[in-house]
């Protein structure tokens, strides 16, 4: 165990204070006191200061990220969870569907006539009795 194995393991690997004093079975003020004797040690110190406070911006970038990105999940999940609830809603509000539910249902089968502001059926489709032609625009 000699001080330039100790000012290695500090200015070259870069480890803490604490790392090197478990390392070599020694206490960590005796580690202090050696490297704070050396020319480099302000130099290092800010260098140290400068990788820490980058690695907390990346790390708060992250969860930044992450938060939102759940927050992200959240609101698709309740906004399909509320269209679910409506469509619910409007299905089983009585035996007979109207002809606005029935367009939404079926919303493949029916497209816009912008000049007469109605849905029209498609009649390549087939279309029963019971199944209106075109459906006026609320």
């Amino acid at each position: 165990m000699s001080k330039e194995n100790i000012i290695n393991l500090f200015y070259n690997e870069h480890l803490k204070t604490k790392e090197i004093a478990e390392k070599l079975h020694v206490s960590s003020s005796y580690v202090t006191k050696i490297i704070k004797q050396d020319d480099r040690y302000i130099q290092e110190k800010n260098f140290r200061k400068k990788e820490s406070k980058n690695n907390r911006k990346i790390a708060q970038n992250k969860f930044i990220k992450k938060k939102r990105e759940k927050q992200r999940l959240e609101d698709n999940y309740s906004y399909v969870q509320s269209q679910h609830e409506q469509a619910t809603r409007e299905l089983s509000k009585s035996s007979h569907l109207s002809n606005e539910s029935y367009r939404k249902w079926n919303y493949s089968a029916y497209s816009y006539n912008p000049s007469k502001k109605r849905y029209e059926f498609d009649e390549r489709l087939g279309r029963s009795v019971d199944v209106p032609k075109y459906i006026k625009e609320r």
